[in-house]
């Protein structure tokens, strides 16, 4: 094959047209990432912020609920009893200490773990022996 000229012309062309090429790429590559993982950060906070306004809608409507309760006099009464230890005339306050129940509960749930890892330990202690005791007796019989 015959090698072609290239002419001074293109060549001139070439070197000054081509690192301008070369720097639009890598701009618009750039900008395309950027604009992208903005959107990306922008759709996330979104996300985040809508979760945020389905709890602060709960939240209100929990608030509008207690505002019309505590309109009722029985349940401001009730209230008053079990929040701030007001009784009845005839009636005694006895104070019960809540953080002994969760004690108990919470020691209840860590000895039914504790249990829970006890058996699969056995169970697995005991699968290793028979897996042993049948490689045994067949090394054995060979």
């Amino acid at each position: 094959m015959a090698k072609r000229k290239i002419s001074k012309v293109s060549k001139r062309r070439l070197k000054f047209f081509g690192p301008i090429c070369i720097i639009a790429i890598f701009y618009s590559l750039f900008s395309l990432l950027y604009n992208g993982y903005t959107i990306y950060e922008l759709s996330c906070e979104k996300k985040k912020l809508e979760n945020k306004l389905i709890s602060l809608q709960e939240e209100s409507e929990n608030l509008k609920n207690d505002i019309e309760k505590l309109n009722d006099e029985e349940y401001l009464a009730n209230y008053a009893r079990e929040h701030y230890q007001y009784s009845k005339d005839g009636e005694y306050i006895i104070h019960i200490d809540e953080s002994d129940e969760e004690d108990i509960e919470d020691s209840i749930s860590t000895l039914g773990e504790e249990i829970d890892k006890n058996c699969v330990i056995i169970a697995l202690s005991v699968i290793i022996i028979l897996i042993t005791l049948y490689i045994f007796k067949k090394s054995k019989k060979k």
